[in-house]
């Protein structure tokens, strides 16, 4: 089409697939299969041996979703990428694949409410280790590091406080770790940030969220940014490095190279026998929100300043989580990784009483929640609509007193995704619910 790299905008209409099906379709076709058929034996054999390409089983892969992992691999600048069920399923594969057996992780102690419980229960049973730090705390991040220590985790912009990762600063502790730097970009989306560009090494999204852009679908996305170098310690990587009997006693890394074999290895082992497959139907839809989503992040933005600064305003408002307000104390951060503008999922807390209990807290929540016309009560973010959850009980509701003081979040908290309606009524509606409260 063009010599020079197409833009996002671009990217995200057109990538990874060519019309050229008899029927000449523009928009990328829903291959909604279970199965495919061979065109011989022989052909079957070397798809089971993963010595040739192509269509075995829609839970191995499907060609609408290969579309779909093409184009957010361009979009974020990876070499590869797998489509799975839902975020929580990407989150998983992808540590999995890392940790391997016995090994440990440092995290972010701000991060989404089941994330927390997959590395602090589920994980725990299958015997990798997390370790939870102040995200904001580079010498924790370093001081956390153990021998068995195999990635580190985080979100580009934590739900729901929305605290700025320091990417860069995090990124050079892991790689002097000698370890890749895993990050959730849920919130941020390579519309408004590549997170390769500052240091990361293999993305996750909860593509449910802005890149679906209208809640109806589920869906999860590992892209493997091809930057981190694991042949520099082929021993921490066996999965990687030794030669399995799945695999035709060959190594993975022999067989597919840098651009794949980490990629393959979460195909072909970890979606492959726990099942966290991709419906078809599905991967067409989030290709369909994935075409606006440049778009639909600008509105996003600019709303969510203009909710965010109104209730920095309003009295009965203690303070307001936003990177956008100059008072905020990520603000310089936000501005230096986000110049597009900070992602649209924040929080903010109510003002109580001194001595306030947390079921007063969480009374007077609800009754701002019920006052609410136009922003609904849903456990979601990056929906076409404005939603509103109380975290404490709801999206973290698993976690510990201690986990939720060091994740800033209190009973008094709620976090706000703002949608695509317009920001005026918004503030209205957030207004007089607020007022009634006085």
């Amino acid at each position: 089409m063009t010599s020079r790299p197409l833009a996002a905008a671009t990217v995200q209409l057109h990538e990874g697939y060519v019309p050229g099906t008899p029927q000449n379709a523009v928009a990328t076709p829903i291959y909604q299969t279970s199965a495919y058929r061979f065109a011989s034996l022989t052909e079957a054999r070397e798809l089971f041996a993963l010595r040739a390409t192509g269509n075995i089983y829609s839970r191995n892969g499907n060609p609408t979703q290969a579309v779909l992992e093409r184009r957010i691999a361009a979009l974020e600048g990876g070499v590869a990428a797998a489509a799975v069920a839902s975020g929580q399923a990407a989150t998983a594969v992808a540590t999995l694949a890392l940790a391997g057996r016995g090994g440990h992780i440092v995290a972010s102690s701000s991060l989404y409410g089941g994330t927390v419980d997959l590395f602090d229960d589920t994980f725990r049973d299958l015997g990798i280790e997390v370790t939870f730090v102040d995200q904001d705390d580079i010498e924790a991040w370093r001081a956390a590091v153990r021998p068995s220590t195999r990635a580190f985790f985080a979100e580009s912009v934590a739900n729901p406080v929305a605290q700025v990762l320091d990417i860069p600063a995090v990124a050079e502790v892991a790689h002097a770790a000698g370890v890749p730097l895993v990050i959730d970009n849920t919130v941020g989306t390579p519309s408004l940030i590549r997170v390769k560009d500052h240091g990361a090494d293999i993305v996750v999204h909860s593509a449910t969220k802005f890149i679906s852009g209208h809640g109806t679908s589920l869906g999860g996305l590992v892209v493997d940014l091809g930057t981190f170098d694991f042949a520099a310690d082929p021993a921490k990587w066996p999965s990687l490095f030794e030669p399995h009997w799945r695999y035709g006693d060959v190594a993975l890394w022999d067989a597919f190279g840098r651009s794949t074999a980490f990629t393959t290895l979460i195909k072909s082992r970890f979606v492959a026998d726990l099942g966290p497959a991709l419906s078809p139907f599905n991967a067409f839809q989030l290709l369909e929100g994935l075409e606006t989503l440049d778009l639909r992040m600008a509105r996003h933005t600019a709303s969510a300043l203009e909710v965010a600064r109104f209730l920095d305003s309003h009295p009965t408002v203690k303070v307001v989580h936003h990177p956008g307000l100059e008072s905020n104390p990520h603000h310089a951060a936000g501005a230096r990784l986000y110049p597009k503008g900070v992602p649209s999922v924040f929080a903010f807390e109510l003002a109580g009483a001194n001595g306030e209990t947390n079921e007063q807290a969480f009374s007077r929540a609800e009754r701002l929640i019920e006052r609410l016309e136009v922003v609904t009560l849903v456990a979601n973010i990056g929906d076409a609509r404005t939603l509103v959850c109380h975290p404490a009980s709801m999206t973290h509701g698993h976690m510990t007193p201690a986990q939720l003081e060091a994740a800033g979040i209190s009973w008094a908290s709620l976090r706000l995704s703002v949608g695509l309606e317009d920001p005026t009524d918004l503030i209205d509606d957030l207004r007089a619910a607020l007022d009634a409260l006085v």
